[in-house]
């Protein structure tokens, strides 16, 4: 989904740059009433996670592979405006050192990938949670359904752009019936990596899931054999729901599975062309793809120049790219935090 430079004109791309920077700037506040001393350095952590999560590329079908977006599970696990964030940081960090997608095509892919699949994402998200019982498993459920619906809406957000600044001569109908039908597969992936990541971070910390804030532990008493809830009393709030690790402690095993994923399991990831990729060659959209500014990087195509071992190369970048991104998020998130802290300090209030 990582638009190159040359799909869409200069003057749709640059339109899609002001609504980029709008939406993160619209981010960045909404961002300060998400972000608290306990989801500010977990924010971080999301963002090098989905960087070493989007280098494993997975098998869909027809000589064609996907990998994760991340719209879904940032929003679910930090909130909606930090993940919009969250997911803009990856791509700033892949195209201006990996030379993976385009820089003048920034702002349709922060639009399409960081924007679209976070909105859609967390809307399906909360319509869902509040029809379903509130427990943990609705949570992961909604996950799941989140994930899987942004992924085919990311797509018809880039046709839209297509359609509107495409280079090449396509029927559009073509063009959507072809990206929509291939990221409806990868939908399912990503749906099942956000929700067995979301399962796995509620089951010890349901009190830094963003999405399951309000997750309560109803007191329940054995009346004649049967178990009810016990009425609450009146002003009364029922206990949360214990957490099972420290924040250190899930932060450390994070950034260790992260520097795995990215270091080690992605040497085997699928070689073959993403979903973006393979509609582009089969369809023609990508006959005036242009050649990466950032092409010469010494981490270009998630390799170290001049590492000849492949395995060694990309193993390498990986790691550099984890760590980049870790360390770029967490200043941004701690610098939202402290604007935050900043603004309701009694220094920076009137009388």
């Amino acid at each position: 989904m990582h638009v190159p430079d040359g799909f869409i004109n200069a003057p749709t791309s640059a339109v899609a740059g002001v609504v980029a920077a709008g939406a993160v700037a619209v981010s960045l506040r909404g961002a300060r009433r998400e972000l608290d001393e306990r989801t500010a350095p977990l924010a971080g952590l999301v963002a090098a996670f989905i960087f070493a999560v989007q280098m494993l590329n997975f098998p869909v079908a027809a000589g064609t592979s996907g990998h994760l977006l991340g719209g879904a599970l940032a929003a679910i696990l930090v909130g909606p405006f930090t993940g919009v964030l969250c997911v803009s940081v990856v791509l700033l960090m892949q195209g201006i050192l990996f030379a993976d997608g385009g820089l003048t095509a920034l702002g349709v892919n922060i639009t399409v990938m960081a924007c679209v699949t976070t909105v859609v994402a967390y809307a399906v998200f909360r319509g869902l949670v509040k029809v379903l019982p509130r427990t943990r498993r609705s949570v992961t459920v909604a996950s799941f359904a989140a994930a899987l619906l942004s992924v085919p809406a990311a797509a018809l957000a880039f046709t839209l752009f297509y359609w509107i600044g495409g280079t090449t001569d396509i029927a559009i109908g073509k063009v959507a019936t072809a990206m929509v039908g291939v990221h409806v597969l990868i939908g399912i992936g990503e749906a099942l990596i956000t929700s067995l990541t979301v399962g796995a971070v509620i089951a010890v910390r349901p009190d830094l899931v963003y999405g399951a804030r309000g997750l309560q532990q109803k007191l329940r008493l054995r009346v004649n054999g049967e178990l009810v809830d016990a009425p609450a009393a009146e002003g009364a709030r029922t206990a949360p729901v214990a957490a099972r690790t420290s924040r250190r402690t899930l932060w450390v095993t994070g950034l260790v599975t992260s520097l795995v994923l990215a270091g080690f399991v992605s040497f085997y990831a699928s070689a073959s062309p993403d979903g973006l990729e393979k509609v582009a060659a089969d369809k023609g959209i990508d006959a005036k793809a242009e050649e990466h500014a950032a092409a010469g990087s010494p981490l270009a195509d998630y390799g170290v120049k001049d590492v000849d071992d492949a395995r060694l190369s990309g193993g390498l970048a990986g790691v550099i790219g984890v760590g980049v991104t870790v360390a770029a998020g967490s200043a941004v998130f701690w610098t939202v935090r402290r604007r935050r802290t900043d603004d309701v300090s009694p220094s920076g209030t009137s009388a």
